[in-house]
């Protein structure tokens, strides 16, 4: 049965590999993607669909007939509207956020207007298409089946000693950012108590893999390291992440979407917990060797810095729900996945492009 698949966010980092795995698993399916295209946000992500830039002010054009694409801004109910109008969506990825700690420390105005409003416009948009599919037959999966993608980061912070975090853990973010993706999953929540309508949590770990913008960890250390900038690391560190290559999301999204009972929650980790120093070593030791640079050589870029405000110590999660009930599990080591990303990037430095 070919579906209507629309993506928010689609040109960003885990949206556009959303966008390559769907294509490549589904492709008899039709992608209609919406992003605001902020500065996370790169068309060219999306060129395998013939996704391609114009002269200043014009619209994007495309050449996939299976795919369309909407420079749009989540929080306008009336172009979200035109597009479900216009579309006849079977699922959605609820993608498009604001995810950066550090910018909503400096601003959360815009984490709290994307996450939140962003969140319930789309949820609105929903609702009224769901209302025109409210007398199909019984038995058939109400659509559209909303699909919404948060953080681990709204539970809070674990200390060493602590289990991973499970799908029933309390709420305790501690950051804007984290405390805005908290508020859209109480209100996801509350659509599907409230109005059944069809929806679906996922909370997930650090992604890492390409077409990541070059801010967060892992891509931005493998820039300064290739360019011999200084590593920047908060604190002593010591703080760990629990960390997922980004097509192992992708294919737990998938299972999530197609398998799921609506108002169930998962989470997605793949149980490897890293400390960041031991990362930032780890990508100085792989660049080195790619580059032919001496052993250790890039490990001197390293530098302590203050560390970030209310910056969680730990983050972990318990995927057995999801392993157990829908038959996922990962298929990426750490350590191939980060040796794979590493050479990604170091291909696009080549090119310039990032």
């Amino acid at each position: 049965m070919k579906r209507t698949i629309l993506i928010t966010g689609g040109a960003g980092f885990i949206g556009s590999n959303l966008c390559r795995f769907w294509k490549k698993r589904y492709p008899e399916d039709r992608l209609v993607v919406l992003d605001k295209l902020t500065y996370a946000g790169n068309p060219a992500n999306l060129e395998p669909f013939g996704l391609k830039t114009t002269p200043k002010n014009q619209p994007l054009s495309y050449a996939d007939k299976r795919f369309r694409f909407e420079q749009c801004d989540i929080t306008n109910i009336t172009d979200v509207d035109d597009v479900f109008q216009t579309e006849d969506i079977d699922l959605v990825f609820h993608l498009a956020a604001e995810s950066h700690v550090d910018r909503s420390i400096k601003d959360p105005s815009v984490f709290i207007d994307t996450n939140v409003k962003g969140t319930f416009v789309m949820l609105e948009a929903c609702m009224k298409t769901a209302h025109k599919h409210k007398d199909r037959s019984a038995g058939r999966k109400q659509k559209p089946r909303f699909i919404h993608i948060s953080t681990d980061e709204v539970f809070g912070s674990l200390s060493p000693e602590d289990p991973p975090f499970t799908e029933s853990s309390p709420y305790r973010p501690n950051s804007p950012y984290s405390a805005s993706k908290a508020a859209s999953d109480h209100l996801v929540r509350a659509y599907n108590k409230t109005y059944g309508l069809c929806c679906l949590t996922t909370n997930c770990s650090n992604n890492y893999g390409p077409f990541q913008y070059p801010e967060k960890l892992i891509p931005l250390m493998i820039h300064n390291i290739t360019n011999k900038i200084p590593l920047p690391v908060y604190g002593d560190g010591e703080n760990v992440r629990d960390w997922i290559n980004v097509e192992d999301h992708c294919r737990a999204l998938a299972k999530v979407a197609l398998e799921g009972a609506s108002g169930d929650t998962f989470n997605i980790g793949a149980g490897e917990e890293k400390r960041n120093i031991d990362i930032v070593r780890k990508l100085c030791d792989l660049v080195d060797i790619m580059l032919n640079r001496p052993k250790g050589e890039s490990r001197n870029l390293i530098q302590f810095v203050k560390d970030r405000a209310g910056h969680d110590r730990r983050y972990a999660v318990d995927s057995s729900k999801i392993r157990k009930k829908l038959r996922w599990e990962p298929k990426t080591t750490f350590d191939k996945g980060l040796e794979d990303t590493v050479q990604w990037y170091l291909k696009e430095e080549l090119k310039e492009n990032y």
